[in-house]
């Protein structure tokens, strides 16, 4: 709903009157940096709602349904496929990120609940030192993404053996378009009954607002092993993670192509390296065990991955450091099977010592803009992808070396039935204030300042929907669905069906991030 058509003053005037005017942003800036994803700049809201309670939510949510307006809610912002841009201009948005607190912890009943605003770096600094965290514990932007955006958004990173984000939710208390509290689930049980909890996981706030979410716990591992492995044959690198998934030997299986690995060499330096030594020797279990695992790391340096190609990083878990050197042999013996050679293991060693590092990645180390592209796929149809994917670019190469225009991927499985592939673009081109907001200022202010670069942003798109027709044909799933990701189309008419009216009767007026899902 446009700002034209609205009483702007009278409208605002009617939301201070429910919420106050400290729970309200209307600075200019302000508005137009909530106004974008990392990817795009979109409509400009008519304000920023910021509650601190969910009752604050719930009356706020409720005036700006009196109002007429549309709302669309927002996580930790780092999306890039506008699920949190508004349809039009003049929405409110609402930003729960001033709910942030951890409400209970129950070590009985291993359960723990959240505010939607709390960050999944926050959770697990807070139950780290307790030894528990909940199954699938956070992205890599757990720094800055919420738990309310990961179970709106869904994803996957760390505990991604068990399963995506969602999975993990015992139940929430939603927030719907009309301001009415309503409770899913069972704290000590999903489903009881049809799954409901499910029906608002990973809507991308198309049916309501979550404000508090229940997780189960469970204990962290006792005893971890490491493994990087290099491979010259993109066929057998894939293979071989496909095969370390269906044995179910680890809690985490990443890979990259050459590029996005010399990517990720270039962006970081071996003095970063070092200040995360003090989290590799606290996560070893031992303060001499970590001097040890250290100094493997600074010996290392950046030239470990120099003639790898393709390489694939693992983390097993174990109750004994048997149990998971076991699992890391029974690796071992899939990769050389396959063709592959073990190499130093920094990467996985230091990422699980710092799980939840600063977004300084979410451009590229010049400072280039990067927007990613994935598909969930059964194992089956990864190569196929891959090889598709690689005939596209052939189509575009010419247009994309002279646009400067880099393509990288990043590999990972999921359980033991989903591999995804996440072909990532870099190219030269202006920065937003979402960029400059998220990276470290120290980071920042190295970066190179591009002019924009509207002709390779454009053929970007062209080939992010070339992507999204491969994946199409392929039969992939995807996260993060937003406006990007084509719903309809991939759903059965009958299930679609389904989702229309849940919409319909939980937000009947489609004032509830209207667009979103295609809904």
């Amino acid at each position: 709903m446009a700002t034209d058509l609205l009483d702007t003053p009278g409208v605002l005037d009617t939301l201070t009157a429910a919420v106050g005017a400290d729970a309200l942003i209307t600075d200019d800036k302000e508005l137009g940096f909530f106004g974008q994803d990392i990817f795009s700049v979109g409509q400009r809201p008519i304000a920023i709602f910021r509650p601190r309670t969910i009752e604050a939510l719930s009356k706020g949510i409720a005036a700006a349904a009196r109002a007429g307006l549309a709302v669309a809610p927002r996580g930790g912002g780092m999306s890039y496929t506008g699920g949190l841009l508004p349809a039009d201009a003049g929405a409110l948005i609402v930003d729960v990120s001033a709910m942030d607190s951890i409400l209970a912890i129950n070590e009985e009943d291993m359960t723990v609940t959240v505010e939607a605003g709390c960050t999944w770096a926050k959770l697990y600094n807070k139950l780290h030192p307790m030894g528990l965290r909940p199954p699938v514990w956070g992205t890599l932007s757990g720094l800055i993404a919420n738990v309310g955006g990961g179970m709106s958004q869904n994803g996957v990173f760390w505990g991604a053996a068990r399963g995506p984000i969602v999975s993990s939710a015992l139940s929430f208390d939603v927030v719907l378009a009309d301001g009415r509290i309503v409770r899913t689930g069972n704290p000590g049980m999903r489903p009881f009954g049809p799954d409901v909890t499910g029906i608002f996981a990973a809507d991308c706030g198309a049916f309501g607002i979550k404000a508090q979410i229940t997780l189960p716990l469970i204990r962290e591992a006792n005893a971890f092993a490491y493994g990087s492995f290099a491979f010259t044959d993109a066929a057998a690198f894939m293979a071989a993670i496909s095969e370390i998934a269906r044995a179910g030997l680890a809690t985490e299986i990443f890979g990259f192509d050459p590029f996005l690995q010399a990517q990720r060499m270039k962006r970081e330096s071996l003095a970063k390296d070092a200040k995360a030594l003090v989290g590799v020797m606290k996560s070893q279990g031992g303060f001499w065990k970590g001097i040890k695992e250290g100094a493997k790391i600074v010996a290392a340096g950046r030239s470990f991955l120099d003639d790898a190609g393709f390489s694939v990083h693992t983390i097993c878990e174990g109750r004994n450091q048997a149990s998971a050197d076991a699992d890391l042999d029974a690796i071992d013996a899939i990769v050389k099977a396959a063709g592959g050679r073990p190499v130093e293991n920094t990467i996985p060693k230091v990422m699980r010592a710092n799980p939840f590092p600063n977004v300084n990645s979410m451009v590229g180390p010049q400072g280039e803009r990067w927007v990613p592209t994935h598909g969930v796929l059964r194992h089956s149809k990864a190569l196929p992808a891959l090889n598709a994917i690689l005939a596209l670019y052939e189509q575009h190469r010419e247009a994309m070396e002279r646009l400067e225009i880099g393509a990288g991927y990043l590999f990972l499985t999921m359980g033991t039935t989903s591999f995804l592939l996440e072909p990532v673009f870099f190219w030269p081109d202006q920065l937003e204030q979402a960029h400059e907001r998220a990276i470290e200022p120290a980071h920042y202010a190295k970066l190179t300042r591009f002019p924009a670069n509207p002709e390779a942003r454009a053929l970007v798109e062209t080939l992010r929907a070339g992507l999204l027709a491969i994946f199409a044909s392929l039969e992939a799933g995807h996260f993060q669905i937003g406006r990007a990701y084509p719903l309809e189309q991939r759903s059965d008419p009958g299930a679609w069906e389904i989702l229309k009216a849940i919409k319909q009767t939980v937000d009947p007026d489609r004032r509830m991030n209207p667009g979103s899902l295609g809904l």
